[in-house]
């Protein structure tokens, strides 16, 4: 009976000093989690906020933001385990290597994300915009860390990778207040050039959408096969560009065919030499 409460004594010994140890690395592992992760939260939230103020582009901040908790978090979990008495070192060999898995795994993710971070950087187009990038043309919607959406001037949306966007020749329709609207009328040869020429000029200028300066050019450009082509080129806003474009292409068309002017097709003559027909 004495052996067994004196190995009962001893069991309790053992139970309260590994509880009042462990029980004091439990809780301070706890402490650790609970504050780590109230510092992570309010210092990832400063960074955010910060960046706003220097008028990083909101997706950006948010996307720092986010990585700079999940690394802090990591690092407080490690914090907490390691505080337990358990040897940190195979879990960050084991997080390396996981990290290196998904990483393969993901490259062309993450190649589009690096992509995104940018394009929001350096902000070749914003939204809103008419680009021709990746072969398709179209207004901006929005550009997020993976992708960038296209709306098509006949309503399609179209999604394009970053790393095609960032990879290739981005044009950007939409970047200057201004644009040049170029136009080739061709007029035959038995016309009245100079009067074509100021027929041209009298529809340019009784257009108000297009600008004075920089001023309009308007020249012979070519004596074609079938026609002498004159090269008209004005400047509009670039709201405007597609308006003044069809407009003026008809009524260049109305005006010469109101004073006689042709637009010939294009034709061959063919001489016959007489003495060998």
């Amino acid at each position: 009976m004495d052996e067994m409460n004196t190995d009962v004594n001893k069991y309790m010994d053992l139970a309260i000093q590994y509880g009042a140890e462990y029980g004091i690395r439990i809780i301070g592992a706890i402490a650790i989690f609970v504050i780590g992760k109230w510092v992570a939260k309010k210092l990832s939230g400063l960074i955010k906020k910060l960046m706003e103020r220097g008028e990083v582009d909101p997706t950006l901040s948010a996307f720092v933001a986010s990585i700079i908790d999940i690394l802090l978090m990591v690092v407080v979990v490690l914090a907490a385990i390691k505080n337990l008495g358990i040897d940190t070192t195979s879990f960050i060999a084991i997080l390396g290597a996981a990290g290196l898995a998904i990483g393969l795994a993901l490259q062309g993710t993450f190649g589009n994300i690096g992509s995104g971070v940018i394009l929001i950087l350096f902000r070749p187009f914003e939204v809103g915009n008419f680009i021709a990038v990746g072969g398709e043309s179209g207004t901006v919607e929005a550009i997020t860390l993976f992708n960038t959406t296209l709306l098509t001037p006949d309503n399609k949306v179209i999604l394009i990778p970053n790393s095609t966007v960032a990879a290739g020749n981005i044009t950007n329709f939409s970047k200057k207040a201004e644009r040049r609207v170029d136009f080739v009328f061709g007029i035959g040869y038995d016309d009245d050039l100079k009067l074509a020429k100021a027929t041209l000029q009298e529809i340019i200028d009784a257009d108000t959408r297009i600008l004075k300066f920089p001023e309009s050019f308007i020249g012979v450009g070519e004596l074609g096969d079938s026609s002498v082509n004159f090269t008209v080129r004005v400047w509009v806003k670039a709201s405007d560009y597609w308006g003044v474009h069809f407009d003026t292409t008809e009524k260049v068309k109305l005006t010469f065919d109101a004073k006689g002017i042709s637009i010939p097709y294009p034709q061959m003559d063919i001489h016959l030499d007489p003495t060998k027909a």
